[in-house]
């Protein structure tokens, strides 16, 4: 997929096709699990996908756009990969014969090529041989047999490297999948008789405080370098960047209204390592703007539980950031944030977790974040 004009302008070809296989887990209603029951007993599978994506190409034709970047005179490719993931799957329609369902996968992946100033220097999605998967899907099931499921559907899949290295363009992908899958638990999990286990769940209030420490390459680097350095100078169109840490605390108060669900608002403060550095570009550019490492902003939270792990998501504003010419023109002031956590009971529920913060989907930096719940004694009354 070409998501933007820029995009567009270099990318000559789309095709790419990719097989994969999965070992699926699901529980059933005989199982007494309260979390399979409140999702309507979803799938996780653990899979591998190898995408064959030689077929995609890409070249940058002369243009006054590309600056002092020379043209050459060979396509470059987005080359092949393998993604491991797991994945979670949930039906949201299901009949003795019919399903229609939702997935969600997270991962990493390999690419056998990437970007390379010497034979790949117009490949701008991949710059690392290892990224960061995930894909998401809708499906349609059919039972052709009593253990036996025809599904086909439609699936995104973006990998990239969390602006770990450059370049960070990513590579999206979307079209249909057909599959056939192996599945005995299906008819016991429709037709049981077995009452689905559901003890009941009272909601709560909780405050939680997290510190991250994240690592990031400057997009102002691989604008340098790609568009304003002279050809034969060493940092022509380099592969090589200096990677900054950016550090991040959060304190947010969060309303867990069902054992799945909570919701909640955020207060997030941002330390990055580049604030001199951008400054230093930007003054080499003639431009006199403020630099500030502290950025301030404040985010609507979300939170999807299955027993110990999460999906955390959050869409925030900035109220304060002072990042020179490059957060102005590529940042705008929104931020996300979204990512996997592991909570350990015995630790009254601390939990670590690893996260990729984006502007407009656009990668920001990778964090590993830890923190730490508070649970609080406020109540809602119920209307009788």
């Amino acid at each position: 997929m070409s998501l933007d004009r820029y995009q567009r302008k270099w990318q000559k070809t789309h095709f790419a096709y990719a097989i994969g296989g999965e070992i699926n887990y699901s529980a059933v209603p005989s199982d007494s699990d309260a979390f399979a029951a409140d999702f309507r007993y979803p799938r996780i599978s653990f899979g591998a996908k190898y995408s064959f994506n030689h077929g995609v190409k890409m070249h940058k034709s002369q243009d006054p756009d590309w600056g002092l970047a020379q043209e050459v005179d060979y396509d470059s490719q987005l080359g092949n990969s393998l993604a491991i993931y797991g994945r979670f799957e949930r039906a949201f329609f299901r009949r003795s014969k019919w399903s229609t369902s939702y997935s969600l996968a997270m991962g990493t992946a390999y690419s056998h090529r990437k970007y390379n100033k010497e034979n790949n220097i117009d490949n701008e999605l991949i710059g690392s041989r290892w990224l960061i998967y995930f894909a998401a899907g809708l499906h349609a099931s059919y039972r052709i047999a009593p253990d036996w499921i025809l599904k086909g559907g439609v699936e995104f899949w973006h990998m990239s490297n969390g602006a770990l290295n450059r370049p960070n363009k990513g590579a999206n992908f979307i079209g249909p999948t057909l599959g056939i899958s192996y599945e005995p638990f299906y008819e016991e999990t429709i037709i049981s008789n077995t009452p689905a286990y559901n003890p009941p769940f009272e909601p709560f209030f909780y405050t939680d405080f997290s510190i991250a420490l994240g690592a990031k390459t400057l997009h102002e680097d691989w604008q340098q370098t790609q568009f304003g350095t002279p050809y034969g100078e060493a940092d022509y169109r380099t592969d090589k960047f200096k990677r900054y840490a950016a550090y991040a605390f959060s304190a947010d108060i969060m309303y867990r209204y069902a054992r799945r669900w909570a919701s909640g608002i955020g207060f997030d403060l941002f330390y990055g390592t580049y604030a001199d550095h951008c400054a230093e570009i930007d003054e080499t550019n003639g431009l006199d703007l403020k630099h500030s490492p502290w950025s301030f902003g404040i985010a609507a939270k979300h939170e999807v539980f299955y027993h110990n792990l999460s999906l955390a998501m959050a869409v925030g504003g900035y109220l304060y950031r002072q990042m020179g010419q490059n957060a102005k023109d590529i940042e705008q002031p929104f931020y996300e944030r979204i990512g996997l956590k592991y909570t350990f009971p015995k630790l009254g529920g601390m939990h670590l977790g690893i996260n990729v913060k984006a502007h407009l989907t656009k990668a920001d930096y990778t964090e590993i974040a830890l923190g730490y719940p508070i649970r609080l004694n406020w109540k809602i009354k119920k209307q009788k």
